[in-house]
């Protein structure tokens, strides 16, 4: 399994998901996370996109919502792609969207075949932890609803065996949500990456190295 989970797209890593992805390559890009909010969705999902191909990517927006119902099929392209980039918004959002399509089984079998490379910031990277319980301080999951018509699921994916925490000391995040959530986490004994934006976690196979500049329990 590869991965690359950061608080704000690569940190200041970038040449660690060239070492883990390899040069750059077609990607499949996922902005599901921003579903909620449909006029900064556009523009957000435009961002990344022009962002990857700056960098010599070849970018592909897979749009989960058109894939409800037909998980064979979305395995089936993402399958075509060595790269998927998953980018930050709502993390419950997110998390019901790769429910109804399907994307949690498939991205979970195609990592443990090695088949591709997760690199997924902010929300991207929070979805894939045991348990999404404190999120709901930074993201609202009453935002899943009326957008994914299921309710809020708070079981992440569990690739990471800890909660992550992005955005801390961020001008992203101005009103210290996040830095008072990883403080909640560290009072509660709670195990977590808490990730300013340069920072980022790389696991390749059984190695997981984090690239922080704060030590977490």
């Amino acid at each position: 399994m590869r991965l690359f989970l950061s608080s704000y797209r690569f940190g200041a890593h970038y040449d660690r998901l060239l070492a883990l992805a390899g040069p750059p390559g077609p990607v499949a890009m996922i902005g599901n996370a921003c579903d909620a909010w449909p006029e900064a969705r556009v523009a957000a999902a435009t961002s990344d996109m022009v962002l990857l191909r700056d960098l010599g990517y070849v970018p592909t927006e897979l749009d989960l919502r058109e894939f409800v119902g037909r998980t064979a099929e979305l395995a089936r392209r993402l399958a075509d792609f060595p790269l998927v980039w998953v980018r930050g918004g709502n993390t419950f959002v997110l998390r019901a969207q790769f429910a109804r399509s399907g994307a949690d089984r498939v991205l979970t079998q195609l990592l443990a075949d090695n088949a591709l490379v997760y690199a997924g910031y902010s929300a991207g990277a929070c979805v894939l932890t045991p348990d999404l319980h404190g999120i709901e301080s930074v993201d609202d999951p009453a935002e899943v609803a009326p957008v994914c018509g299921i309710e809020p699921q708070w079981d992440g994916l569990g690739l990471v065996d800890r909660a992550i925490v992005p955005h801390i000391d961020s001008t992203i995040d101005p009103d210290g949500g996040c830095d008072r959530l990883a403080a909640r986490y560290r009072a509660e004994g709670i195990a977590h990456w808490a990730l300013t934006d340069d920072d980022a976690i790389v696991v390749d196979g059984a190695r997981t190295e984090e690239l922080c500049t704060r030590a977490t329990p």
